[in-house]
């Protein structure tokens, strides 16, 4: 249990943290100031609204000041009579009034998160550990590590302490060894939310490995994970292991694409959520999203998830040329446009771990997410996290409530403005049609004020369980992951 006098951290977290797919940058200068800035000013504020410091730092208000003073770092640091690209819209009051707090950082919209890890071990487990590449041993405030990142922490970092309504489990790269988060994990998880929560919070992803062993075999084990439990989508990692793409087109892959997708249109659902981007761990090339194009158009019936958006760590930014796309998003928004696919078409562009990263650079983060916007329409974007291991996901929701992209970018590139209606969409609408359900409109705590009152009231602080240093991940990734690294 934390003590009630124990500093829980800024409420939004901006230090250096990596899931083990990236090498987490190290803060910048303006993040630096502005961290320094947000202690002050809690500081103050807690004192000048009598209120518990410890209370504040888990508080909308304590979320509003860090944002607030990221925003005036961020208008710091532009060119003399030029705003950013990209900043965080917080009026002075939501600082200081927990009521302009909540109409500030808070909605009524539903949030599905696409993109949600945990990890599950039986008792006494003395083998592979996944959990052992996280540094939560030192974060997460259990003697056990096992307990930071199984389904009860789970859920009480993302239905507790978030504004998430329904969380969709996706798969992990565990090859070869006991799966922490298999199908029947996270069918338990889905049941014990249920419990909780009501129906409807959980989807269950099936974990697709066609590229591990002989490929006849590797396909005839999708169906009884297909029949046992009520799977939403198919999730797949290119990189890891034998690496292999989509659409077949390099001979160094595993030629297993084209079979993987007719096994998918064959069994459903015709949703294949796929690791594109990050491509720091396993076989880089793989992580290329250069392959969805051609798939997706070979198969319209399916529907790809692109998740990280092609994303990576160290690629700068900027707004797309065709003629020269980057590392990262661009290649992404290059392989649909060469083969056709405009907004509206069957690829998905999901920002799990991205969103967590550009948080930190505003800039960089309007041009992200207003070039997304126009490649792909405002009904192709995917709302994800990578929770668990950024801790509670809720800093990331009040950080997009409040994001905008400047008119002058607007003007420029020809990026949408970033309205309510249209983070409606990112948040939960577009992935309730994605997998056409109908979704609770509420969190398990019955209104925002009793979720409000419950995240000041947390035993928990507010950390991310990731490793630090790309020195650190990938040692922790490397021993605990020999197939990534040691193909064949």
């Amino acid at each position: 249990m934390a003590a009630k006098n124990v500093d829980p951290g800024l409420p939004i977290k901006l230090d250096p943290v990596s899931n083990c797919e990236y090498a987490p940058e190290p803060a910048s200068e303006l993040v630096r100031e502005a961290q320094r800035r947000a202690r002050e000013m809690c500081d103050e504020n807690a004192r000048r609204i009598g209120m518990d410091r410890r209370r504040f730092l888990l508080s909308s208000m304590g979320a509003a000041t860090t944002l607030y003073a990221l925003a005036a770092c961020s208008d710091e640091a532009s060119d003399e009579g030029t705003k950013p690209g990209g900043n965080f819209d917080v009026p002075e009051d939501a600082m200081v009034d927990p009521d302009v707090a909540l109409d500030t950082l808070g909605d009524d919209m539903p949030v599905i998160d696409m993109q949600c890890h945990l990890l599950e071990y039986p008792a006494g487990y003395e083998g592979f550990n996944f959990g052992s590449i996280f540094a939560g041993a030192r974060d997460c405030e259990d003697p056990e590590l096992f307990s930071c990142f199984n389904t009860e922490r789970w859920i009480e970092e993302i239905f507790d302490r978030s504004d998430t309504t329904v969380g969709v489990l996706s798969a992990l790269p565990a090859v070869g060894t006991y799966d922490p988060l298999s199908a029947e994990v996270m069918d338990n998880c889905r049941r014990e939310v249920e419990k909780l929560c009501g129906d409807n919070r959980i989807l269950v992803q099936g974990h697709a490995w066609a590229n591990v062993g002989e490929l006849p075999a590797a396909l005839e084990a999708m169906e009884p994970e297909h029949a046992d439990y009520p799977i939403s989508a198919w999730k797949a990692y290119c990189n890891v292991g034998d690496g292999w793409f989509l659409d077949d087109h390099d001979p160094e892959g595993k030629p297993v694409g084209e079979a993987f997708l007719n096994k998918v249109e064959e069994l459903g659902p015709n949703i294949v959520c796929v690791h594109k981007g990050f491509g720091s761990v396993g076989t880089p090339k793989f992580a290329d999203p250069v392959d969805i194009g051609v798939a997706a158009t070979n198969h319209p019936d399916i529907r790809f998830c692109i998740y990280h958006s092609g994303f990576e760590t160290g690629v700068p930014e900027g707004p797309y040329d065709p003629a020269n796309p980057n590392g990262g998003v661009d290649r992404l928004i290059k392989t649909v446009e060469d083969n056709d696919i405009g907004p509206g078409g069957n690829v998905y562009a999901e920002l799990g771990s991205t969103w967590k990263v550009l948080m930190a650079q505003p800039d960089a983060a309007a041009h992200v997410l207003g070039k997304l916007l126009t490649a792909f329409g405002e009904d192709r974007i995917l709302w994800g996290t990578d929770s668990l291991w950024y801790g509670t996901p809720q800093d990331q929701i009040q950080a997009l409530r409040t994001f905008e992209i400047s008119e002058e970018l607007q003007e420029r590139y020809g990026y949408p403005a970033l309205t309510k209606e249209i983070k409606h969409k990112i948040f939960w609408q577009n992935s309730a049609q994605l997998h056409d359900i109908s979704i609770p409109r509420l969190p398990c705590r019955p209104s925002q004020e009793d979720a409000e009152q419950a995240r000041q009231e947390t035993r928990l602080s507010n950390r991310t369980y990731g490793p630090r240093t790309w020195k650190d991940a990938r040692a922790w990734f490397r021993a605990d992951h020999p197939w990534v690294f040691n193909r064949g």
